[in-house]
């Protein structure tokens, strides 16, 4: 049971048991859609006493892990655990995040996978893997492109706000390459049908004989803040795009998921 005691041997258990049920209670309030919680919710979603819930919420209310209402005797998450995400979130690199992902896309496909980070109107590279074969692609890092060109540009448009992408499509779209979308009005649908499958395709739109399919990274605000693609030369990568398309969703959402993302 709870003993609020830190102790060895018998009570070594009895500890452990302590600081486990407050994992969870604290865990519970980052895993509901509620803002609050009740003694009540909380007894019966993780099969414990309101005794002892209440005995776990005076202890994280003490260190200010959860807060509570006055008036409603409700429970939310409270400064100590926001600075507590906040130091997890800071710490975090998207670079360093994605690597084992891409690495993994790239030797589960035998083509090349690459990370971007939107800067301003452009999607720059900022990583790569490529396979061991002799006919692949590489792309060039550091180079900005333009959001309406290629699969992580549109994926990363896609997903920006509403007034963001009409403001975007203000501008004239130059064209990469023949097959670049220069029309507003088609991007404009091509963009929705990205946001609807969650994915973006391009065969040849950023550069001519490149065919990649691409899923946005979320932080934790929501916001796309990278793409995630999986390329190769384009007549080899048609095919490949269904199973293609189907792990780079995957992926990107691991990857979101580690930079506090949640859908």
């Amino acid at each position: 049971g709870y003993t609020g005691r830190m102790g060895t041997n018998d009570n070594g258990s009895q500890t452990i048991t302590a600081i486990e049920r407050a994992a969870n209670v604290l865990l519970l309030f980052a895993e509901t859609d509620r803002t609050d919680l009740g003694v009540t919710e909380i007894s019966n979603e993780l099969g414990l006493s309101k005794a002892v819930v209440h005995r776990i919420l005076n202890s994280l209310k003490v260190k200010e892990l959860v807060e509570a209402d006055e008036e409603t005797h409700r429970y939310s998450l409270g400064p100590a655990a926001v600075a507590l995400g906040l130091t997890y979130l800071n710490r975090i690199d998207v670079r360093t995040v994605a690597r084992p992902v891409i690495k993994e896309l790239s030797d589960a496909t035998n083509e090349t996978a690459t990370l971007s980070i939107r800067s301003g109107a452009e999607r720059i590279y900022i990583d790569q893997v490529t396979p061991a074969r002799e006919v692949k692609m590489e792309v060039v890092l550091g180079h900005p492109y333009p959001l309406h060109a290629g699969g992580s540009s549109k994926v990363i448009l896609a997903h920006l706000p509403q007034d963001e992408v009409e403001e975007y499509l203000t501008h004239e779209l130059l064209a990469l390459t023949d097959a670049t979308i220069t029309d507003a009005g088609i991007l404009r649908d091509e963009l929705a049908s990205i946001r609807d499958r969650g994915f973006a395709v391009s065969y040849g739109e950023r550069r001519s004989d490149a065919g990649s399919v691409a899923a946005a990274i979320f932080d934790h605000e929501r916001r796309p803040i990278a793409a995630m693609s999986l390329c190769g030369p384009a007549e080899r990568f048609r095919e490949e795009v269904p199973e293609a398309s189907e792990l780079i969703v995957g992926a990107a959402g691991r990857v979101s998921e580690l930079l506090g993302y949640r859908s």
